[in-house]
């Protein structure tokens, strides 16, 4: 049962899916976490492979970068493959002072300024929402792992770079808001419709009232905290 997108059988995804944007990170999570992973997908590139963590079946496929990409994943994955449980690891921007390189932030929501849901829900408004029971059980096995995350809401926005000469970034901090990220609205939205489990763990990549920044190698291959805290919760 292939998609437009996805040219996997319906028994070679699990029902637990590890979300990176970067595919080149889905592979190397495969190749270092998982045993026995092999390859499900490679439709444009977008490599996605199924192996065994701690006796747990799970899946690790990329999905690109921005809410229209991911969405499509999504769609996919919860509609034909019934995908239950959906963690995004991903890189994201601190827009808070005390949230330094490296430190892990958990999306307990996540605004937007895309109109998916707009056009979605006619015009109302509607709050993307982490599960809680992913939520609670990665935030308790980072405390096992003497990991301490931030919890809040991110801002999925559809700019990376933007033509204003004064950065919005500041509004969006006067509201609480942790960090900016591209993807996790359009996961909560899709998650939710289909009654899926779905969280954002996020590894900050850019501090940006700091002007700090990491790599592209880095982002890829040393994030190695967020990739085993979510593995961890999807066993826990």
């Amino acid at each position: 049962m292939a998609t437009p997108h996805i040219e996997a059988q319906e028994h070679e995804i699990a029902d637990s899916v590890l979300l990176p944007g970067d595919p080149l990170r889905a592979k190397y999570i495969a190749e270092k976490y998982l045993e026995g992973p092999v390859k499900f997908n490679s439709v444009r590139n977008m490599l996605g492979y199924t192996g065994t963590w701690k006796g747990t079946k799970v899946s690790v496929m990329g999905t690109g970068m921005g809410i229209p990409s991911h969405a499509i994943y999504v769609e996919e994955l919860c509609r034909f493959y019934r995908v239950k449980k959906l963690i995004r690891l991903g890189s994201c921007g601190a827009i808070q002072k005390f949230i330094h390189l490296r430190d892990i932030i958990l999306a307990m929501s996540a605004c937007t300024d895309s109109s998916l849901n707009t056009v979605r829900f006619k015009g109302a408004d509607y709050a993307p929402t982490a599960s809680f029971s992913l939520l609670y059980k990665a935030y308790e096995t980072a405390g096992r792992m003497q990991l301490k995350p931030h919890v809040g809401s991110v801002l999925s926005t559809d700019l990376f770079y933007s033509d204003e000469e004064s950065l919005p970034w500041q509004k969006w901090a006067e509201y609480a808001v942790l960090g900016l990220e591209m993807e996790a609205a359009a996961l909560y939205t899709i998650a939710a419709k289909y009654g899926a489990e779905a969280l954002a763990v996020l590894t900050v990549s850019d501090s940006i009232p700091a002007g700090e920044t990491t790599s592209s190698e880095e982002r890829e291959k040393t994030f190695t905290d967020m990739m085993e805290l979510a593995l961890e919760t999807l066993i826990f």
